[in-house]
């Protein structure tokens, strides 16, 4: 078990967070499984779904990991130096003036348009040699990459594809999480039209959900992401991945109010009993969205009581979230068992991560990716 330094002081911290990296090496081990003959890499975008670039990279470069995806360039560097003798493709685009960066750091650039091929090509030729890159097509996404037509003009402009080392053709799909969706049929076989031009290129299409589907969408190369941290990649499915990261807030304050009084901001909640209610030093500025809130938040439909937990009890939460502070319901837990200072899981083991986001009417990716600073971190199964 490791404290990091630059969290907040576990003793001062209002929330903390505990993430389990021997959960996440198991869980990449399923997705490699799952992945059959093709390599399975890891995504590490967004400081790694929000636990951190350099443990969770540390962790699955020891489980066997070879290959990482990142959004943008500095993600990459940090990968990088974890890993130095990892594979590391960046999303996001090239921009000009950043090529050199990219050719310093050993990143391989995934060039989504003609432009960031010509700017690829041109830094190439500056160098005096080709340099690995990835080309990204698209497929029906309509977000990044080039056309089928663009990728048949680029193979016969000898003088930009001479100076490009192309090892990858890669996709990305839109619907993956819905199994059986036709788009995902329909891209898949733009894709494989696309990679008859680029013959003999390692192929990727699959993120979390097409890994797991396993029906023909692994290729060569597979390129998990919020699967690895235990979230929901498929809908509609038991979730056959391991939590990850568990979320707990320190209780402030316990208070009695009385039943047909009111808790929080606008007086939005009614107490339907005598209760006993816990503050816990977490709110929105935590990353904790104040449309969690089970009741009374203007603009919004609710999508259910948002549940903590304590010593596996589920509780109830009750009134706004506000920016610092939230509560929950701790009638039925005795009193002698729980005080200020005790923690309340928010999501973990006991209460899914996706459940709590279905609440907020947004996704798991979300919740990770914007938790907040001040919490405390401690890893699990490291020693890095």
């Amino acid at each position: 078990m490791t404290t990091v330094p630059s969290s907040a002081h576990p003793d001062l911290a209002g929330g903390r967070l505990t993430i389990d990296l021997g959960a996440l090496a198991e869980n990449w081990m399923l997705l490699k499984k799952r992945a059959g003959d093709a390599e399975c890499g890891a995504v590490v975008k967004a400081n790694a779904y929000g636990c951190g670039i350099q443990p969770v990279v540390a962790m699955l470069r020891r489980t066997g990991c070879k290959t990482f995806f990142v959004a943008v360039a500095e993600e990459g560097i940090r990968v990088r130096n974890t890993a130095p003798d990892a594979r590391c493709f960046v999303l996001s685009g090239l921009y000009k003036g950043a090529a050199q960066h990219f050719i310093d750091a050993g990143l391989i650039p995934v060039l989504n348009s003609t432009y960031e091929i010509q700017i690829w090509a041109e830094a190439c030729e500056m160098v005096d040699r080709r340099l690995p890159c990835a080309i990204h097509v698209d497929t029906g996404m309509n977000r990044l990459g080039i056309t089928y037509h663009e990728l048949e003009a680029l193979i016969g402009n000898d003088k930009v594809i001479n100076w490009l080392d192309i090892t990858t053709i890669m996709t990305h799909y839109a619907c993956a999480d819905d199994i059986g969706h036709p788009k995902t049929t329909y891209q898949r076989e733009n894709f494989l039209h696309a990679t008859y031009l680029l013959p003999g290129r390692e192929r990727s299409a699959a993120n979390s959900a097409a890994t797991l589907h396993q029906d023909g969408h692994a290729f060569d190369l597979v390129r998990p992401g919020i699967a690895l941290y235990g979230g929901e990649a498929i809908n509609n499915i038991p979730n056959p991945m391991k939590p990850v990261v568990k979320l707990e807030g320190r209780i402030v304050q316990i208070r009695d109010a009385a039943e047909g009084q009111s808790v929080g901001y606008g007086a939005s909640e009614t107490l339907k009993r005598d209760s006993r209610i816990a503050y816990l030093s977490v709110g929105y500025a935590d990353g904790y969205h104040r449309s969690i809130s089970n009741s009374g938040v203007p603009m919004r439909s609710v999508n259910g009581s948002v549940q903590g937990a304590y010593r596996g009890v589920l509780l109830p939460g009750i009134g706004r979230i506000s920016m610092d502070l939230m509560a929950f319901d701790v009638t039925d837990i005795p009193e002698n068992q729980i005080g200020p200072g005790s923690w309340i899981e928010l999501f973990g083991p006991t209460v899914a991560l996706d459940n709590v986001a279905r609440a907020a009417g947004t996704i798991g990716y979300e919740l990770l990716t914007g938790l907040g600073h001040r919490y405390a971190r401690t890893y699990l199964g490291t020693d890095a």
